[in-house]
């Protein structure tokens, strides 16, 4: 689902852009009126000729109101259009935190791990590294193939690579190997402790 609705983003945004450079260039070029100071003309199809024209005419905005399937065409189109937007806006609000961890098993029974049990153990073999003040920690994923989100923030004097690389090799790998997963993708970000300005003199 997640690298579906990473592609799915990218596809929206991109005709999104295109659709908005298209309508502001033609915009554009009638509002300035440039093909009269540039001497070139549109094609016929061009939305806007000259700073005079409009998106749409009188006659335009009235042709099909006498029409009985008019409005609720219209009404049906901009319902969809807002489901649709609520849809995306809530699929990139959401973070999918899978509440159990299944653990790779031969034979039945199925183990599972509670999910919160699992990032309560990483964030704290976390802190317990040199150079690490706090620590953030989220599954993600599906609760067969789980990933990590974590937020390290470092201590004073902490050298980020040593500090990364500890968490990948002690604490991360650690928890592959405790659960028995064959990968264990994670997102980690560093971030530095915030002190208050002091006053000297």
């Amino acid at each position: 689902m997640g690298a579906v609705l990473r592609v799915f983003n990218r596809v929206l945004l991109g005709l999104a852009g295109l659709l908005l450079l298209a309508l502001g260039a033609a915009v554009l070029v009638g509002a300035l009126d440039l093909p009269r100071h540039w001497d070139f003309s549109l094609p016929s199809a061009w939305p806007f000729q000259g700073p005079d024209d409009v998106l749409l005419t009188a006659a335009d905005r009235r042709r099909w109101r006498h029409r009985q399937w008019w409005w609720p065409v219209v009404i049906g189109a901009l319902a969809v259009l807002v489901l649709a937007g609520l849809w995306w806006l809530l699929g990139q609000v959401r973070r999918r935190r899978p509440r159990e961890v299944v653990l790779p098993a031969v034979d039945d029974p199925v183990v599972v791990v509670r999910g919160r049990a699992v990032e309560e153990t990483v964030a704290a073999e976390a802190e317990a590294l040199d150079g690490v003040e706090r620590a953030a920690v989220v599954l993600v994923g599906r609760r067969g193939a789980p990933g990590v989100r974590a937020v390290l923030v470092l201590s004073p004097g902490a050298v980020p690579e040593v500090v990364l690389r500890r968490f990948a090799v002690e604490v991360l790998e650690g928890a592959r190997t405790s659960l028995g997963l064959g990968r264990l993708p994670a997102e980690v970000r560093l971030r530095g402790v915030r002190h208050r300005a002091e006053r000297v003199g």
